[in-house]
């Protein structure tokens, strides 16, 4: 498996944002052929992450693009600053 991680600072209206994201991005993302899970989390303080897992790399690649692309057309101004993104291979799970 592997997984993307993306996270996010300076943002506005995290609650704002979770809404666009359940209900805008979460379908796109589940649409990603090898799709495992999703998680969306505000860390607080302006900081939100998510986390797109798959069974393959070519699955959390897609992820990212779809989610920068998402970004770029919705959330523009509640999330001012491109995220930190990680992405690698599952090593471990519980």
């Amino acid at each position: 498996m592997y997984a993307a991680v993306r996270r996010y600072e300076g943002v506005t209206d995290p609650a704002a944002v979770a809404r666009f994201v359940e209900e805008g991005f979460a379908p796109l993302v589940r649409q990603v052929p090898g799709f495992v899970a999703f998680y969306w989390l505000d860390a607080g303080n302006g900081v939100v992450v998510s986390t797109s897992v798959f069974q393959d790399r070519a699955g959390a690649e897609e992820s990212t693009l779809r989610a920068a692309n998402f970004v770029r057309d919705n959330l523009g101004s509640l999330l001012p600053h491109p995220p930190e993104v990680m992405a690698g291979e599952v090593v471990a799970s519980a």
